[in-house]
């Protein structure tokens, strides 16, 4: 509250030492003049109490409208809450239901997977029975004549191809024996990369020594004592090393007779014979075919394979001359000079590896997608036996595709290099004449 101050008494009024007790007249006008002295302070007062009521109304109609307009938004926040609760819920059965049918749909997928894994292997083991099947039945029963034809006529002509089969195999070959069937599989070990070759001395009965070619571009042997001794070792820790002078070309490499035969593709594709007792190059040859390309159309690091079987050293090869097909020569070990030469009926497409036995070329053929091998080709220099004649012969399962296929004509196996692991394949042998 706001107070006027007091007004200051006139001089006419104020007491002096020397007139204490004014006269009467004057204390009338003193009283008057102090009832309107407070005539005017209560005037004040009462504005001042105007003002003060006036203000206080103005705050309270502020105050509630400010109120108001909080409420307003406080509700409207809380209807936003609550629609949001409503929508949160909703999402929340949604995705409950969906977590359920997606649950259930993945268990049925999971019930139909094993039901079609358990179908697939099922034929799988069909199929394997079914081409054992054939094999078996092929090997038993030849080919039966669509036209009926005199018995004894089909005997004498018979007998006529057979004397001159046999004597003109005389002429060419001691040996007369074919691959029957592959009786049995034998993984050794994994060492070394997925292309590679790994055999033993071919021309040494008896000879226990293990030799490995890692990889395709490479000029060090590792040479093992022992199939125990390479079986055991811990990599390569059990080998003895052998640098070559130079690095060979592929897969195609042997050991014969204590030398090693590779291909050197430098200039010009070159046959080196190196002598492992004397460490030096013993010779070498530029094979005299032109214009080589990959024997085999899965294996493209291989431009030419050397194989072993008893009669000696072949080339398999193949030319832009002849570039769909195989071709084959007997080369003399002791002087690599290329003795005869045939082309071969066997396609180079598909192919992955090839060996002989007794002069006639096997080869083995696959897909893109390494799957089960098969010989699929057979050639046989001396005549004895055609491609419709040979049994199709299946290689067991396994892990990819060959890189490498060498026959042992004292063991009668084939060591095989498989995406890695070195493979044993036990042969099954026949009479070529039995056919």
């Amino acid at each position: 509250m706001f107070l006027a101050p007091p007004r200051r008494l006139s001089k006419t009024f104020q007491p002096t030492s020397g007139n204490l007790l004014a006269p009467p007249h004057s204390l009338t006008e003193l009283k008057s003049k102090i009832l309107l002295e407070l005539n005017t302070l209560s005037r004040y007062k009462m504005r001042v109490l105007v003002v003060l009521v006036t203000l206080a109304c103005f705050a309270n109609t502020q105050h509630q409208a400010l109120i108001d307009y909080l409420e307003r938004r406080l509700l409207a926040i809380e209807d936003r809450i609550s629609l949001w609760h409503e929508q949160t819920a909703r999402y929340a059965s949604e995705l409950r239901e969906l977590k359920q049918q997606m649950v259930s749909q993945l268990e049925t997928l999971d019930k139909e997977k094993e039901t079609l894994r358990t179908s697939l292997d099922t034929v799988g083991t069909r199929v394997d029975r079914v081409e054992r099947e054939l094999d078996y039945l092929e090997t038993q029963n030849g080919v039966q004549p669509c036209v009926d034809v005199d018995d004894k006529l089909i005997e004498q002509q018979v007998t006529l191809v057979e004397e001159k089969q046999k004597a003109k195999y005389l002429k060419l070959s001691d040996c007369g024996d074919m691959i029957s069937t592959i009786k049995a599989m034998k993984i050794l070990k994994r060492v070394g990369g997925p292309k590679g070759m790994w055999t033993k001395d071919l021309a040494a009965r008896g000879s226990g020594k293990v030799y490995i070619f890692n990889e395709t571009d490479e000029d060090t042997v590792h040479v093992f004592a022992s199939v125990q001794d390479f079986t055991r070792s811990l990599g390569m820790a059990l080998s003895k090393s052998v640098k070559l002078p130079s690095a060979w070309r592929g897969t195609g490499h042997i050991v014969y007779d204590s030398h090693v035969y590779y291909i050197n593709q430098d200039k010009e594709i070159t046959v080196v014979k190196y002598d492992m007792k004397s460490g030096s190059v013993k010779d070498s040859a530029v094979f005299p075919a032109q214009d080589h390309v990959p024997v085999f159309s899965l294996s493209p690091k291989t431009m030419i394979d050397l194989a072993v079987d008893e009669e000696g050293l072949w080339v398999i090869y193949a030319t832009q001359q002849n570039e769909r097909y195989i071709s084959l020569a007997k080369m003399a070990a002791s002087s690599l000079d290329i003795e005869q030469t045939w082309d071969t009926n066997c396609p180079r497409e598909n192919a992955e590896a090839a060996f002989v036995i007794c002069g006639t070329l096997y080869v083995a053929y696959n897909t893109l997608q390494p799957g089960r091998s098969s010989v699929q080709c057979v050639y046989d220099v001396n005549g004895m036996v055609t491609n419709e004649e040979a049994p199709l012969i299946y290689f067991p399962k396994r892990y990819g595709s060959h890189s490498s296929l060498k026959y042992n004509p004292h063991e009668q196996l084939l060591y095989a290099w498989d995406d890695g692991y070195q493979i044993l394949y036990k042969l099954v042998m026949k009479k070529k004449l039995d056919i």
